[in-house]
């Protein structure tokens, strides 16, 4: 494994981590809005991430045996950006029988996403953003005191 696979593994961390914070925003942003296109309140969303597997197409015999050492990994790739369901996280159901999207007993149905769940994900996705970013940072350094050894 060379440096830049690390600043490459790094980098789809970033990438992952960013959009996980992008639909955490979205879902935030989106905590009162009671009719979308589709019909009915707003449906949170998560992100879905799965490790991201080495070059399949090479069967050289290079990348036999680096795919056979250590099962390293390489990065993180998302998988799907999910709605949570009304089985999983039932909405939000708030007595406003002057709502325009009221049901005929006056309550209006409000999207399934929690403030304080959504912040404490957002705290989780941005550390993991940072920790990313160091890693790189690290890889670059060491990379320029290798330089400065062959000086």
């Amino acid at each position: 494994m060379g440096f830049l696979d690390s600043i490459n593994i790094s980098a789809s961390g970033l990438t992952a981590q960013r959009l996980r914070m992008d639909t955490i925003a979205n879902n935030m942003a989106n905590v009162d809005t009671t009719r979308t296109e589709k019909g009915g309140p707003y449906r949170r969303q998560v992100v879905v991430l799965e490790a991201r597997t080495t070059g399949g197409n090479n069967n050289d015999f290079r990348s036999v045996l680096e795919a056979k050492r250590a099962k390293i990994g390489s990065g993180v790739r998302v998988r799907e950006i999910r709605e949570i369901s009304e089985n999983e996280a039932p909405l939000r159901r708030v007595y406003d029988p002057s709502h325009p999207d009221a049901d005929a007993e006056g309550y209006v149905n409000y999207p399934n996403v929690n403030i304080v769940e959504e912040m404490v994900n957002m705290i989780s996705a941005t550390r993991s953003y940072e920790a990313n970013a160091k890693v790189i940072e690290a890889t670059k350094s060491m990379a320029l005191r290798a330089l400065d050894i062959g000086r």
